[in-house]
C-alpha cells in the first residue's frame, strides 16, 4: 500500500463576480477574480490494490457518490485506464455550501495527488479536461495560483494581487448554487472587462442581491461586516469577506462580531500549497 502525506485542499474567495450571459445549454459567462487563502481541508490518500474507490469523512450522513473527492478519483481512474483504487479521507475545515470551494478544491488535490501516487503521468492540461467535468471551480484550484476566471470558471489568467488578510463571515446556512443561478430576478448582462481593467476593490457580486433577498441571515451578516470596509459574498454565498492590509486589523474586527456570528480570520496566498507544475 503506498500511503500519501496529507495533502492541503485549500478554499477561494471571489474578490468579484460578473454575470456577463448564458451558454445555449444553460450555464452562465462569468468573470472573477479567484484569491487562495490559507484556510484549508486536508486529503489523506492511500492506494488500494483492489480497485475500488473509499471514502472516509469527518462528515458522516454524506454520501459518497455525492462526494467530490470520490467523483475526481473514479473520473482519473476512468480515464487513465489505471487499476489500482484509493482510500480517500478528507478532514474537513472549510464550511459547506459556503461560497468557499470545499468541495472544489478537494477534488483538486485528489486529482493532483492520485495523479502521483497512481503514476498516471496526466499533464495539468489533462487533469483540467477531467476538472471541468466535476465543477466549474475544479479547474481553478489545479490552475496553482490566483487568476482571473471567464467562461463558466474553467477559462483562467494569472493574477497578482497584493498580500492582504480577510474576515471571513459564515452565516449558518447553506446556498444551493444551482437555486441562486437559476433565480429568474437575477441580472445576466454585466459588461465584461479585460484583465487590465481589475483593481482592488473593482467589481461587486452579481449573485449578493439574490442570495440577500432569500437569506435574511446572510444580508444580516454583511450589513455588520460593511461597517469596516468593502465588504462582499463570495461566490453564491453564504460567507461574506471584507480584505484587511494586515493580520492585526483584521484580527480586531473579529474580536468585535456579535454573539450568535461565526467569523475567523485567514491569509491570502499567492500560489495553491501544491503548485509544482
Amino acid at each position: 500500500m503506498i500511503e500519501a502525506q496529507r495533502l492541503a485542499a485549500p478554499a477561494k474567495l471571489n474578490l468579484f463576480l460578473h454575470v456577463v450571459g448564458r451558454r445555449s445549454d444553460g450555464f452562465h459567462l462569468l468573470q472573477t477574480a479567484f484569491r487562495l487563502i490559507d484556510l484549508c481541508d486536508r486529503i489523506s490518500l492511500a492506494q488500494r490494490d483492489d480497485g475500488a474507490i473509499r471514502l472516509e469523512s469527518d462528515l458522516p450522513g454524506v454520501p459518497a457518490e455525492q462526494n467530490l473527492a470520490v467523483r475526481a478519483a473514479q473520473a482519473l481512474k476512468s480515464v487513465a485506464g489505471v487499476r489500482a483504487g484509493a482510500t480517500i479521507r478528507v478532514e474537513k475545515r472549510i464550511p459547506m455550501g459556503a461560497g468557499l470551494g470545499g468541495g472544489s478544491s478537494d477534488a483538486a488535490t485528489t486529482l493532483i495527488g492520485l495523479n502521483r501516487i497512481w503514476r498516471t503521468g496526466l499533464s495539468r492540461g489533462e487533469l483540467a479536461t477531467i476538472a471541468v467535468t466535476l465543477g466549474a471551480d475544479v479547474p481553478f484550484f489545479l490552475f496553482g495560483r490566483n487568476a482571473f476566471g471567464e467562461g463558466i470558471g474553467e477559462v483562467l489568467a494569472p493574477l497578482d494581487l497584493a498580500p492582504a488578510w480577510y474576515v471571513v463571515l459564515t452565516p449558518q446556512v447553506a446556498v444551493p448554487t444551482s437555486g441562486i443561478f437559476a433565480a429568474p430576478e437575477l441580472t445576466r448582462d454585466a459588461k465584461p472587462i479585460k484583465i487590465t481593467a481589475f483593481f482592488n476593490g473593482f467589481g461587486r457580486n452579481d449573485l449578493e442581491p439574490v442570495v440577500c433577498a432569500r437569506y435574511p441571515e446572510v444580508a444580516m451578516h454583511l450589513a455588520w461586516l460593511k461597517d469596516f470596509g468593502d465588504a462582499r459574498m463570495s461566490g453564491s454565498g453564504s460567507s461574506v469577506f471584507a480584505e484587511f492590509a494586515s493580520e492585526a486589523e483584521a484580527q480586531a474586527v473579529v474580536a468585535r462580531i456579535p454573539e450568535g456570528m461565526r467569523g475567523f480570520t485567514v491569509r491570502g496566498l499567492d500560489r495553491h500549497p501544491l503548485a509544482v507544475w
